[in-house]
């Protein structure tokens, strides 16, 4: 499977900035709905309410996804790499 890799900075509620990678399906394109994926996300690391708009999370390119990926994006939609301060 292709994937979208969507690049993300949210300003964590200690200021801190995280950054992570949203992955999608490459067909998925509408950004409103990643934004979702990535608020569905900070809210499992108790950063639910920070803004997650264009400002924040862009998209970056299209790569091929391992399996464990490729299972959490048929399973949820969504994956998820933690990259900077995610805790």
């Amino acid at each position: 499977m292709k994937v979208a890799v969507w690049d993300t900075y949210v300003t964590r509620k200690d200021g801190k900035i995280m950054h992570f990678d949203i992955l999608v399906d490459e067909q998925t394109v509408d950004a409103d709905k990643v934004f979702e994926y990535g608020k569905s996300y900070l809210k499992t690391v108790l950063q639910d309410g920070q803004p997650l708009t264009s400002k924040e999370c862009s998209f970056c390119h299209i790569d091929k996804a391992p399996a464990a990926v490729e299972e959490q994006i048929l399973k949820n939609g969504f994956s998820i790499i933690e990259m900077e301060n995610c805790y």
